[in-house]
């Protein structure tokens, strides 16, 4: 078994740390939809605002990682191979944009991030070949010139009357824009063309993703206190009624959850990258514990489908029980239980398979394929 084996689950050839790393995410997500977030203090009550934004940013970042794992993982491919990998993940995305689209249609407070995740997939494209290196000072680029820019264009598109159209809200205004979002598939990219199953590669990951945990959310508590008088920033957004175009610095700093700034994308792209190495070494020390999760991982479309679904008949029919820690530990407890149920007994989830089967017919690829 080579070390990229190491850890795989033994139905598909999986990477079983990433899966955990996708169920924690998922659970995480239970957690922001349910509304169990707020203002992290010191208080251990508190810390369910740890889900608030950074478990989306963990899905979007194991997104990239997917692309990686889907082009070739540590060698990128070319020629037919490149077209046909992109073909797979082209039609991977139309599919997942289709079922956020029908989740959106059922009208729960959930903001369905796969919508953007599919246009996150398509734009990452041209990027496939890319080395590490370049991949990550896109990302910088990205993350240091995103958040003024999606100010800037929030405003001439809310001036335009377009703010709240569907690609102004998947591409800038939405709560997951792309024009900020690709770094996080970026840095899951670069971080899939890594070996992942080599403790160096894992140490150097862990040191940089927690060096951009200090310095993303220092700073970002450091501009809250010199350039906003410690007031908490919504991010870009708050500039987007402001007459064009204008750019306050108070709208730019702070790191908080789903605020979008420069600060919060680099603490918590960091977070997530620890997060990823955390779970490779616990499937691959403690494989049967962490089962249940990777299940749910493996999974997570099937899953966060699902759960969007119920959320819907629980809004109809107990409206009252819509959110709060009870209803998530039925969905969490339900979520695991039947995950592992379904990879034991069945195999791969009925939407994984969907998105499997099809992309391979499309690339003419045998549709028994590995999934990631």
């Amino acid at each position: 078994m080579t070390r990229e084996q190491a850890g795989s689950g033994t139905l598909t050839g999986r990477i079983a740390g990433l899966d955990v790393a996708r169920g924690l995410a998922v659970l995480g997500m239970f957690a922001a939809h349910l509304r169990l977030g707020g203002e992290l203090r010191p208080d251990p009550s508190t810390w369910w605002a740890l889900t608030s934004g950074r478990p989306s940013i963990l899905f979007a970042t194991l997104a990239g990682v997917s692309v990686a794992l889907l082009t070739g993982r540590t060698t990128p491919p070319a020629g037919l191979e490149l077209s046909r990998a992109r073909l797979r993940i082209l039609v991977r995305a139309l599919w997942v944009f289709a079922i956020g689209w029908a989740l959106e249609a059922l009208d729960t407070f959930v903001a369905v991030i796969l919508g953007v995740y599919a246009v996150l997939f398509v734009l990452v494209l041209p990027f496939v070949r890319w080395p590490v290196r370049r991949l990550l000072v896109l990302a910088a680029v990205v993350a240091v010139a995103g958040p003024p820019l999606d100010a800037v264009l929030g405003q001439l598109l809310t001036v335009a009357g377009v703010a709240d159209s569907r690609p102004a809200e998947l591409t800038v205004t939405g709560a997951y824009p792309a024009l900020l979002w690709i770094a996080f598939v970026l840095v899951g990219l670069a971080v899939g063309r890594l070996d992942l199953g080599a403790a160096p590669v894992r140490r150097r990951l862990v040191a940089v993703a927690g060096a951009a945990v200090v310095v993303g959310y220092g700073l970002g508590w450091l501009t809250t206190r010199l350039l906003a008088d410690g007031r908490l920033s919504p991010g870009p957004e708050a500039g987007f009624d402001a007459p064009p175009v204008t750019l306050r610095g108070t709208w730019l700093t702070g790191a908080e959850p789903h605020s979008g700034t420069t600060f919060e994308m680099v603490g918590s792209t960091g977070v997530a990258v620890l997060v990823i190495v955390g779970c490779l070494v616990l499937a691959e020390l403690l494989p049967a514990v962490v089962a249940p999760v990777a299940a749910v991982g493996a999974l997570a479309l099937s899953v966060y489908t699902t759960h969007v679904v119920a959320l819907r008949v629980v809004m109809d029919v107990a409206p009252e029980s819509a959110q709060g820690l009870g209803t998530w530990a039925w969905f969490a407890v339900a979520a695991l239980v039947g995950a592992w149920l379904w990879r034991r007994v069945i195999g791969r989830g009925p939407l994984e398979w969907l998105l499997t089967w099809t992309s391979c017919r499309a690339a003419g690829l045998p549709p028994s394929a590995p999934a990631v």
